[in-house]
């Protein structure tokens, strides 16, 4: 199995209508809707996929889930960075689709239809509080910190066992837009989260 690594920062907007009740049951509470519909977003800052460097890429992905997100089912379309070299490419695929084990392993699991990959002008952008993640026109989505007591720090979600993190920022879009594979989803104004990750792999 080919190591990996990858670090930076996750950005997620589902259609639940309060904060995602998967990441503090781990899945086992089902979303707020009885289904969950999502885009999500990462940013990579320094990665590594054997000898190949994935610094600077981002990624793009689509996620429609028919219940509670660990029952499986799900069906998923990943958005690569067109500036990725071809093996580059394949590393992501493989770590995308959980076929890299160690992190992400668990998409392998719970995948019961990958939909594509495909090269895309991934940009993932980050304007003060404000994160925004532009797939052309299939994803188009930017998420805020909501407002704590103190405005000048993050309300978060910390030492949880969820899998991207143990320490979730909770968030809400500002615009939340998915035009792709006759999936036409609004989530502005719902549940979002954000999240510095440090993933790994195959162990």
């Amino acid at each position: 199995m080919t190591p990996w690594t990858i670090k930076g920062e996750l950005i997620l907007n589902c259609n639940c209508t309060v904060f995602c009740p998967c990441v503090v049951s781990l899945g086992k509470h089902p979303p707020t809707e009885g289904y969950c519909q999502a885009w999500m977003g990462v940013r990579i800052d320094t990665g590594a996929w054997g000898d190949e460097d994935l610094s600077g890429l981002n990624i793009g992905m689509v996620m429609d889930i028919p219940g509670n997100m660990g029952r499986g089912n799900w069906k998923v379309a990943a958005f690569i960075d067109e500036r990725a070299s071809d093996a580059a490419y394949d590393g992501l695929l493989e770590i995308f689709s959980g076929r890299a084990r160690g992190t992400t392993g668990l998409f392998s699991m719970l995948v019961g239809e990958f939909l594509g990959a495909e090269r895309a002008p991934v940009l993932f952008e980050t304007e003060g509080k404000a994160r925004r993640l532009m797939v052309g026109k299939k994803i188009q989505g930017e998420v805020v910190p909501i407002e704590g007591a103190d405005p000048d720090q993050p309300v978060m979600l910390s030492n949880s066992g969820y899998w991207m993190g143990p320490d979730i920022m909770v968030a809400t879009a500002r615009k939340g837009r998915v035009r792709d594979r006759g999936r036409v989803w609004d989530f502005d104004g719902r549940s979002a989260e954000i999240c510095q990750i440090d993933w790994h792999g195959p162990n």
